[in-house]
């Protein structure tokens, strides 16, 4: 036998010797037919189906024992203003830290209760910062080849109008406020799907753009940047198209509660934010329960900031049981808190009610949903992926916490008065952040936040930002 002959053989034995354990790994009819026959053999199963074709999933899971433990009493609770709507868009996290400035305005100066800070006017600064913090981390990494981790993340994720408190506090230290009225909402800045699409392909095309001018040789650092502030014109103008340009200066009437006029005066953004929401934003800090990584210890997560010469978020690891003083002793003192969670888990919209077994998935389908919070978390099966404000706590004789509840920004006809209440468990299992202020927290906890943070790189489950 030759030994062309031979290496035919060979190939094809390995050929059958696949397809024969494909075959096997694969859904081989003996196997479909055993399926069926499982689905088939339960009578109930057929009137769950025609009940669940013409029905919501959720209303038939509905557990309607649970609703009787339904109650909207707190024994602490923060006084609430008008609750904010952030409409089509992702800016959660812009509306619930603007809330957190707002209370304390309006407390300080007796301001009407549907007071707000304008939060276009951040938001513009914002899309422009992340527009430049992109631009500029293409360049950072621009020797890199494009299928290396960091640059396909970049390019997969430009720019968003999610976030977190630290974008807040980077922006408002860095471009001052505005009240609502000095600008206002744009049917884009409510909107925001449809300009965010057009300015992600630009700015990929922009990165592209860099790359390419990047890897010529005799290519400097200068040139490079003077693209950059070109491009960022252009970031601009798409901006001021659609949500006009921010005010440098204006007039604004103070007003008390009940309306009349108390002051008017003109103000710069910086000098409006120096009266009316004058906070030293380093006196926050962010604390997490992400059980997947190891607790008392200080996380930082790259790239994940608003501004490029800003700051990372960092977040304090620790358990939920030492997480619930701190936010317990905030509310005692009437302080609101920025809080995030993932919103969308057992949630009874009509009710605004989030509690674990408003649903009985398991008695419906069959089949028990049994991971636990670290397992989801890595699985990516949960994450934070909304923010609020943290307002009212219900402590039991023990001063323990029964439920919770946080001012929404979804309109005040959404859940129970735009508000949410959940309960204890569902608090410990799919709450994630907390920022609260140093006063609130332990010394021992204060002295972590002086190590060395751990990096994280930005596809890190807990990157997910608010929205």
């Amino acid at each position: 036998m030759n030994i062309f002959k031979l290496a035919t053989m060979l190939l094809l034995c390995v050929v059958i010797s696949c397809s024969t354990t494909l075959s096997a790994q694969g859904i081989s009819p003996e196997m479909l037919n055993s399926i069926q026959k499982s689905y088939q053999s339960n009578p109930s199963n057929k009137a769950l189906q025609n009940a669940i074709a013409g029905s919501d999933i959720n209303k038939i899971a509905l557990s309607h024992e649970n609703e009787a433990n339904y109650d909207t009493y707190f024994s602490n609770r923060v006084p609430s203003q008008a609750v904010t709507d952030q409409k089509s868009s992702g800016r959660c996290w812009l509306f619930t830290g603007l809330n957190v400035l707002r209370s304390k305005a309006i407390a300080k100066y007796d301001l009407p209760a549907d007071f707000q800070f304008s939060q276009v006017y951040l938001f513009f600064w914002d899309q422009l910062e992340k527009s430049n913090l992109f631009l500029q981390a293409i360049i950072d990494t621009r020797k890199q080849p494009m299928d290396d981790k960091t640059v396909e993340w970049l390019f997969k994720n430009p720019i968003s109008d999610g976030g977190q408190f630290t974008g807040v506090a980077n922006l408002v230290d860095k471009y001052g406020l505005v009240p609502a009225d000095a600008m206002t909402e744009t049917n884009s800045s409510n909107k925001t799907s449809t300009m965010a699409s057009i300015l992600s392909l630009k700015l990929r095309e922009f990165g592209l753009e860099l790359r390419k001018m990047g890897a010529k040789k005799g290519a400097t650092d200068a040139q490079l940047q003077q693209r950059k502030a070109e491009m960022l014109q252009v970031v601009y103008k798409i901006l001021a198209l659609n949500f006009g340009e921010p005010p440098a200066e204006f007039t604004w009437t103070q007003r008390d509660k009940s309306g009349k006029p108390v002051e008017t005066a003109k103000y710069t953004p910086a000098s409006f934010r120096d009266k009316y929401a004058n906070v030293d934003f380093s006196t926050y800090y962010m604390i997490m329960n992400d059980p997947g990584k190891e607790y008392y210890k200080v996380y930082e997560i790259e790239y994940d900031r608003h501004v490029y010469d800003g700051d990372n978020w960092k977040y304090l690891n620790l358990p939920m049981e030492e997480i619930a003083p701190l936010a317990i002793a905030s509310i005692k003192d009437s302080t609101m808190m920025y809080f995030s969670c993932d919103v969308g888990k057992f949630l009874n919209k009509d009710k605004g009610w989030l509690d674990v077994n408003n649903y009985d998935y398991a008695s419906l389908f069959g089949t028990e949903f049994g991971m636990n919070k670290t397992q989801r978390v890595q699985t990516f099966a949960s994450g934070s992926s909304h923010a609020m404000t943290l307002c009212a706590v219900d402590l039991d004789e023990n001063d323990q916490p029964k439920k919770w509840m946080v001012e929404n920004s979804w309109g005040s006809s959404y859940g129970y008065k735009g508000f949410l209440i959940m309960t204890n468990e569902w608090f410990n299992e799919y709450m994630f952040r907390v920022v609260v202020e140093s006063k609130y927290i332990p010394e021992k906890y204060l002295k972590i936040f002086e190590n060395k943070p751990v990096m994280l790189p930005p596809w890190d489950p807990m990157f997910s930002p608010e929205e």
